[in-house]
C-alpha cells in the first residue's frame, strides 16, 4: 500500500470507470485509499472483447483508468492492447509512474545494469530450448519473470544454457512483506532454493556473457 503514489490515488478517485485485472484485488486497494468509482474487469481474457468498446467510451468523452494486480499495466501484464488501441484512435494515453518488479530487482541484484534486456516470461514449451541458447550468448544484462513452481527447473536450464558459474540474483515478493534476493552462480542459486521453497512472484536477473569484464569493455 505504501508504494502508492498521491498521484495515483487521485487519479483513481477523479476517473470515470477502473478497468481491473481482478476486481476483487483492486477492490482491496480501493477500500484502503476509500476510493468509490466503479470498477470494470479486464484481463488476458476478456480484453480482446472489450477494447473497442472502451475505446468508444473514451472517445465519447469518459476518462477510464487501467490497475493491474502487481507491478505496472503492459509489463507482463494486460495493457498493451488497449494502449495500442488508443494510440492508434487518438486517444490519450497517460502512464503514471509507479510500482514495477524488475528496476527494484535489477538495482538490488549488483549486476551490471547500464545495459540489459527485459525478456519477461520465458515460452513454456515451444521454443524454450532456442530461446535459452540465444541468451546464453547475450551480452547484456537478461531480467526474466518466473513462476515460483518453475523456478528451480528455469534455473536448470539456463546453468545448462550458461554454464554454472553464471552469475544470477533471484529476487522474490519485490517491495512486499517477505522480499528477499539470493545471489550468486546459477549452481548456488539453484542449490538454495532446492532446499527453500520459492514462493510468491520471482524476478531472475542473469549476468550477460563475460559477466563484469562486458561493463568494463563498454566504458573503455
Amino acid at each position: 500500500m505504501e508504494d502508492m503514489t498521491f498521484r495515483a490515488i487521485r487519479i483513481l478517485k477523479e476517473v470515470d470507470l477502473i478497468l481491473a485485472e481482478d476486481t476483487r484485488t483492486t477492490g482491496f486497494l480501493l477500500k484502503y485509499f476509500q476510493i468509490e468509482n466503479k470498477m470494470q474487469s479486464h484481463h488476458k481474457f476478456n480484453e480482446h472483447k472489450t477494447v473497442d468498446g472502451i475505446v468508444n467510451r473514451i472517445k465519447a468523452g469518459e476518462t477510464i483508468a487501467l490497475v493491474s494486480d502487481a507491478g505496472t499495466p503492459a509489463i507482463s501484464d494486460p495493457g498493451f492492447l488497449i494502449v495500442r488501441a488508443c494510440v492508434e484512435s487518438g486517444v490519450e494515453v497517460e502512464c503514471l509512474p509507479g510500482a514495477t518488479a524488475f528496476v527494484p530487482a535489477l538495482v538490488d541484484s549488483g549486476l551490471p545494469n547500464d545495459r540489459f534486456c527485459f525478456e519477461g516470461f520465458l515460452p513454456p514449451k515451444k521454443g524454450r530450448q532456442t530461446r535459452l541458447k540465444e541468451l546464453a550468448d547475450e551480452a547484456r544484462t537478461i531480467i526474466l519473470y518466473e513462476s515460483p513452481f518453475r523456478l528451480v527447473k528455469t534455473l536448470a536450464q539456463l546453468e545448462e544454457a550458461a554454464g554454472s558459474d553464471r552469475k544470477v540474483s533471484v529476487s522474490r515478493e519485490i517491495s512486499k512483506l517477505h522480499e528477499q534476493t539470493v545471489r550468486g552462480t546459477l549452481a548456488e542459486v539453484r542449490s538454495y532454493f532446492e532446499q527453500h521453497e520459492p514462493k510468491g512472484e520471482i524476478v531472475i536477473i542473469l549476468s550477460g556473457k563475460n559477466g563484469i569484464d562486458y561493463k568494463l569493455k563498454h566504458k573503455l
